[in-house]
């Protein structure tokens, strides 16, 4: 990293301090504490799970990292996707040096998240589970709602009894109240002798409600649920075997069909040429075909229509030897075809969304998934604009996107603002995943667009009375501008779950290779978190 210069090397510098920072999670006095119990942590517990060397995509790193006085790293759990006996598989693990691994409202946001991967992808799930349960006092935003705890256990219902997902639960600490029902609901249960429990109420809560006096192992102990209860099904010494285990009943379940690729030929530009390639101003031009050959494979990209709407780029290509079909945003000035007036790139205009409508279409009936390289600003606006349709078509390049059937990733390079970030299959419209470089901003507006929003009327008026704005004023534009910095931010995005991860540009093509490898066995329409196929309901 320290050969590169610029913003994204810069950006990319901060997110690896701030990575090795929550990869710590309650810090080494409690990782240590946990070591001491004879127990792995939940970092180790998800390396020692998954394939060496395999790639493995963190979903949620960044969540909550900027919330509670920062209390709250990874919100107590790591979540992701990656790889188990050759096959991609989604783990979640509560973080145990993280407030015991208790549930922030944040919490069941990432879990439910992970869920509605395995669901869309139809992918297994396992859960490494060692929660203290509800973190009290924040229990109003974990405990009720359509999307609080109890959609953790819907969906688990629903991944038994119609997805037909498998479900793998590990209790390698505590399990109480109701996020027994975590483990209770999934397919297969290992505990760990000497420090699992599973139990509806623990020790304490048992005295106060019967009167009765029990320890927790004789209560809800791996013995007594693998032989009295019959709750678990196997009963490991330690960590280790569970984990070793684990990874049997993986390599022991139905292989899907098997995905076909073709060989790799590796890309005509390095990952580290991004470094060089996006531009430290944001605003600034910079080539996206140099950009997309540092994404794609080295056959590049076959461009659809590229003399017409030259704005949008449209193609197929080759991720890893997957075949998608690429949408991106063009940046800087852009000549018109016939010498017309010059198009500002990444804007949307009516030409354009007609032809990425008709793109994505095509791609849709050919089965190709869809690669959303993302640097827009906006749509057009004006009288022109206006009277070339442009809300039309703009919604026919919406309902192209939001009904295409076929996996739908997106990068974000740079700007990801206005109704541009929608049509590019932002996360209201159910894309599979969504990455994002460190220089990725989102955000309905740029800072300074906001501050003439909000502050021309006022301008305008000190201008006719031939004045100029005082401190006051000046003072809130630049406060103004700074929070829409803060909120522009790639990382602010990933802490409140926008994006599934931020990544370096080295990162981009394993993790697109891994993610596109779990979406292709995605069967049917997004609508919503899972479709249930005819005739299972």
């Amino acid at each position: 990293m320290t050969t590169h210069r610029g913003r994204l090397a810069e950006l990319s510098e901060e997110l690896l301090e701030l990575r090795k920072r929550l990869r710590l999670g309650g810090g080494p006095e409690r990782i240590e504490r946990q070591h001491s119990q004879g127990k792995l942590t939940a970092r180790e517990r998800v390396s020692r799970l998954l394939d060496e060397d395999a790639p493995w995509v963190e979903v949620g790193l960044l969540v909550a990292h900027d919330l509670y006085d920062g209390e709250a790293p990874g919100a107590g759990v790591v979540t992701g996707v990656g790889v188990v006996e050759g096959r991609e598989v989604v783990v979640v693990a509560n973080d145990a040096t993280v407030k015991a691994g208790s549930w922030w409202p944040e919490t069941i946001k990432k879990m439910l998240r992970a869920q509605e991967i395995a669901m869309r992808c139809r992918i297994p799930i396992v859960y490494l589970v060692d929660s203290a349960g509800v973190n009290l006092p924040y229990q109003g935003g974990v405990f009720p709602g359509q999307y609080g705890a109890a959609r953790l256990f819907y969906y688990n219902s629903v991944m038994r009894r119609y997805l037909r997902i498998p479900q793998l639960a590990a209790v390698m600490g505590p399990c109480i109240a109701g996020g027994a029902y975590l483990p209770a609901l999934s397919d297969v249960i290992l505990m760990v002798e000497g420090s699992s429990f599973m139990g509806l109420g623990g020790p304490n809560l048992v005295k106060g409600a019967t009167g009765q006096t029990v320890d927790a192992e004789e209560l809800g102990g791996a013995r007594v649920h693998t032989e009295v209860s019959g709750v678990a099904h196997y009963r490991v010494p330690d960590d280790e075997t569970c984990l070793s285990r684990l990874r049997e009943l993986v390599s022991e379940l139905p292989l899907p069909d098997a995905l076909q690729t073709g060989e790799v030929a590796a890309p005509k530009r390095s990952a580290f040429d991004l470094y060089d390639l996006m531009p430290d101003d944001h605003r600034q031009p910079y080539d996206a075909h140099a950009v997309l050959e540092a994404i794609l494979d080295g056959e590049g990209l076959d461009e659809f229509q590229p003399g017409h709407a030259r704005e949008m780029i449209c193609g197929t290509g080759y991720v890893e030897g997957i075949p998608v079909g690429v949408i991106a945003n063009a940046r800087g000035l852009i000549k018109s075809a016939g010498g017309g007036v010059p198009r500002f790139g990444g804007i949307v205009y009516a030409e354009s969304a007609r032809k990425v409508a008709y793109f994505i279409e095509t791609m849709n009936r050919h089965r190709t998934p869809l690669l959303f390289v993302q640097d827009v600003s906006g749509f057009m606006v004006g009288p022109e604009a206006e009277h070339s349709g442009i809300i039309r078509a703009g919604a026919e390049f919406v309902e192209a996107m939001a009904t295409a059937t076929v996996p739908k990733l997106v990068v974000t390079l740079n700007h990801a603002s206005g109704a541009g970030y929608y049509a590019m299959a932002g996360q209201g419209f159910d894309p599979d995943f969504i990455l994002s470089l460190p220089t990725g901003r989102m955000g309905v507006m740029e800072g300074e667009s906001a501050v003439m929003a909000l502050f021309s009327a006022q301008l305008d008026r000190l201008r006719a009375e031939g004045k100029v704005p005082d401190e006051d004023v000046t003072t809130r534009m630049d406060e103004v501008r700074a929070e829409y910095d803060r909120q522009l931010d790639a990382r602010f995005a990933g802490a409140r779950g926008f994006v599934d991860e931020v990544v370096l540009p080295e990162e981009l093509r394993p993790a697109l290779r891994l993610l596109l490898r779990a979406a292709l066995r995605n069967p049917g329409p997004h609508v919503g978190a899972f479709h249930l196929p005819e005739g299972t309901w």
